[in-house]
This record gives C-alpha cells, sequence and structure tokens, in this order.
C-alpha cells in the first residue's frame, strides 16, 4: 500500500509538501475502506484517495508526480532524448532549485529471485516499508540530470532505513546485499543521467530490478479526460478480451445506462462497439452513444485490471461525464476485500463531485488549493480538525477545509 508520497519544485508545486495518509490503529473500519501498509502492520492505508480543489488548485499534479516518479522507474530507458517530461515550479527561484520527489509504501523486504520462488510456494516472507526518492538537478530551468536516486527498505517498519541501492550525481550506484552489482559494474558506466538505475538495470536483466519493475507495471494512470483519438485502442483491447467485455456487459446493465448489451462489429476500419437499447429496434454505434456510457467504458479496463493484479490506478477527472449515483458505486469495488478487490488495490482519482463526499471519511480526502502566487498546497484532511460525525459535504462548501473557489 502506497501511504506517503512528498513533493517539490514540480509543476504547480513549489515547496515541499509531504501528503501522509497513514490511518492509525485506532480508526474503526467497518467496511473494509483501510488495508494493513504490509502485512502484520497495525498501520494502514485508504484504498481509496480522492483529491479536491477547485480548478487549477493542483490536483493534478498529484497524479503527475505520482506517474512521473513511477514511470521514471519503470520506464525512463526507453527515453530516446536528453532531459525529463516534467516541469519546474514557473518562478525565478526555482530555475536552480531541484525537483524533489519520493514515495514510501509496503512490500516484500530483500526481494530476490529467492524470495520470489518462496510467495510462490506459500512460504512466508518478511515484509516492511520502502522509500523510494529522486532528486533531479534544474539547470536554467530546465531538469538536467539525476542528483540522486535512492531505494531505502525498513523491515518490519521499524528501526532505520536500510540501502537497497543509491545513486549519486556521477552516476556511481552503492549496492547492496539485496541489490547486488556483481556481474552488472559494467553498466554504470553506459548509466545516462535522465534513466533510474531500475530501469537501466532491468533492461539488462538485472533480477532484482526486474522484480521491482513488475511491481512497477501494476500502476495505471489516465490524465486528463480521454480523447477520441484513445477509443481505439481500448476498444481494440476489449476486442482481444472476451471474458473482460462479458463483465463490462454485467456491469452495463447494473449500473442502468440503458444498454442491454455491447458487442463489437468487424468493419474495413476496425473494430466498432454497438449498443442494444431497451425499446430501440436498432442497434447504435459508439459515435452516438452517450459521453457518460463511453467514459465508464474506457475506465472499466484500468478498474478491472487494477483490481485482479492489485497495485495503483490514478484517473485525472474521476467524474467526467459519470452520473453521481454511479461514483460511489466504481468506489465500493475497492472496498470489496473478499471479493473485487483481494489484493488491496488502491484508487487514486481526482473529482470535482462534492456530493461523492458524503460516502468518503476524511481519512480518504486530500485537498488542494494555490495561493496568488501560483503555489499548490496539498493536504490530507487528517490535518484539519474534523469530527467523525462531520457532515464532510457541507463543510467543503462552506469552505471549512479550503480548496474552494474564491468567486467575486
Amino acid at each position: 500500500m502506497l501511504y506517503k508520497v512528498e513533493i517539490e519544485n514540480f509543476h504547480s508545486i513549489r515547496d515541499q509538501q509531504v501528503i501522509d495518509l497513514t490511518v492509525a490503529p485506532n480508526v474503526p473500519d467497518i467496511e473494509g475502506r483501510y488495508a494493513a501498509i504490509f502485512p502484520g502492520s497495525e498501520l494502514r492505508a485508504p484504498k481509496v484517495v480522492s483529491i479536491y480543489g477547485a480548478n487549477a488548485s493542483g490536483k493534478t499534479t498529484i497524479l503527475k508526480a505520482l506517474q512521473f516518479l513511477i514511470m521514471f522507474a519503470r520506464d525512463s530507458s526507453q527515453l530516446t532524448t536528453p532531459g525529463f517530461p516534467c516541469e519546474r515550479f514557473n518562478d525565478l527561484e526555482s530555475c536552480s532549485r531541484p525537483i524533489k520527489l519520493a514515495i514510501e509504501l509496503g512490500g516484500v523486504m530483500n526481494l530476490s529471485r529467492e524470495t520470489a520462488e518462496r510467495i510462490a510456494t506459500g512460504d512466508e516472507v518478511e515484509h516492511g516499508v520502502y522509500r523510494y526518492e529522486v532528486e533531479i538537478e534544474v539547470v536554467e530551468g530546465i531538469a538536467h540530470r539525476v542528483l540522486n536516486e535512492t531505494l531505502r527498505q525498513k523491515p518490519r517498519g521499524q528501526g532505520k532505513w536500510q540501502r537497497v541501492f543509491e545513486r549519486n550525481k556521477d552516476g556511481k550506484v552503492k549496492d547492496s546485499r539485496s541489490f547486488s552489482l556483481t556481474g552488472f559494474q559494467h553498466l554504470l558506466n553506459t548509466l545516462r543521467p535522465n534513466v533510474s538505475v531500475l530501469s537501466s538495470f532491468g533492461l539488462f536483466q538485472h533480477p532484482t530490478a526486474m522484480l521491482f519493475l513488475d511491481a512497477a507495471r501494476k500502476a495505471i494512470f489516465q490524465l486528463g479526460p480521454t480523447q477520441a483519438t484513445q477509443d481505439q485502442p481500448i476498444i481494440n483491447f476489449l476486442g482481444q478480451s472476451p471474458e473482460m467485455l462479458v463483465q463490462l456487459n454485467k456491469e452495463l446493465g447494473r449500473i442502468d445506462v440503458g444498454v442491454e448489451a455491447m458487442r463489437l462489429q468487424e468493419t474495413p476500419s476496425g473494430l466498432v462497439p454497438m449498443f442494444k437499447h431497451s425499446g430501440l429496434q436498432v442497434e447504435m454505434p459508439w459515435l452516438l452513444e452517450s459521453h457518460g456510457t463511453q467514459a465508464f467504458i474506457k475506465m472499466f479496463p484500468m478498474l478491472t485490471i487494477t483490481l485482479s493484479q492489485g497495485g495503483i490506478c490514478g484517473i485525472d477527472e474521476f467524474d467526467a461525464s459519470i452520473h453521481p449515483l454511479v461514483l460511489p458505486e466504481l468506489i465500493r469495488w475497492f472496498y470489496d476485500k473478499d471479493g473485487r478487490n483481494k489484493l488491496d488495490a488502491q484508487l487514486w482519482f481526482t473529482c470535482h463531485s462534492v456530493s461523492l463526499l458524503d460516502d468518503l471519511t476524511k481519512e480518504e480526502v486530500i485537498i488542494c488549493e494555490k495561493d496568488r502566487q501560483g503555489r499548490t498546497r496539498a493536504y490530507s484532511l487528517m490535518d484539519v480538525k474534523v469530527r467523525r460525525d462531520e457532515n464532510l459535504y457541507r463543510k467543503y462548501l462552506s469552505g471549512a477545509y479550503g480548496g474552494v473557489p474564491q468567486i467575486g
């Protein structure tokens, strides 16, 4: 479970923002909203994390930071040009300040092939927490090179952080027993300044790096509403996944969008979804279907895959074209520990649908607000004095928590 995010000098976030979602042991959890950070941990984190705030307050920046850090660790070896696909904060001082990002999450300690084999045979292995942090040098306003990349672990979440690997600005890497450089020292000579150790070493089959990359592949993001040009890949994916198409049809019937069934029709230009509606004689093609139904269908594979494999699903504008009564149903999928969400997958999303706050707890809400200098501040409602019986919907709209537009 991901439970902490730290962001500094990244897009609209200038000063360090620390979002700690740790849920204390004494917080009641009747509906299964929280999961242990790692097996056996008393501390928990929410399975659903919502991000609220006014337009342009920096909500998407949090998801961008998560996506960037995970994609840097996982995919940066595929970059073909210098630099990084990110921006620093847009003021004069930040032109020469480093970008700093970090996450903390639970996982298996001393990860190795042997550990993975023990897990596969049902053996118990040690768990704890990891901290992955990256610092990027900014020169004349442009992200230039990695100054620091570090992965540390804390077995059972106790004691001091232990090094898994640590890389400095010169590209030198200190290893450990759980991340050995034996047989891979030559890779340090070709480690590019904008590529992560994990991505670079994984490209050359470093066994531990590959295991971490497998875990990183369980993070899926959709930032911003999907464009029409992105529809066909999703349609093609459904065409190659008949079981998921069956699941999708079941859900379309349950959420009452008037669609009895969707099928995929072969045409000279590719697959085209056709919809059978109650009371209509002729099937409706994809382009004539409602935006809400299209939005749900495009979101469905992401949610289903994340729930089946565990990991993180990050969706920007989760409520775009989706009816407010459908949103709580999608969230409940992540609470279903004995059914849909056996692996404690997490859903992170930005949202403007204030009515959804009636279905959330303070542990599940992050607020973003931007000051007159354009600087984003982000905080959990756990950092605000919020009573357990408070009406989050009314209090948020009243401005008590911040993160609402100031009109006038």
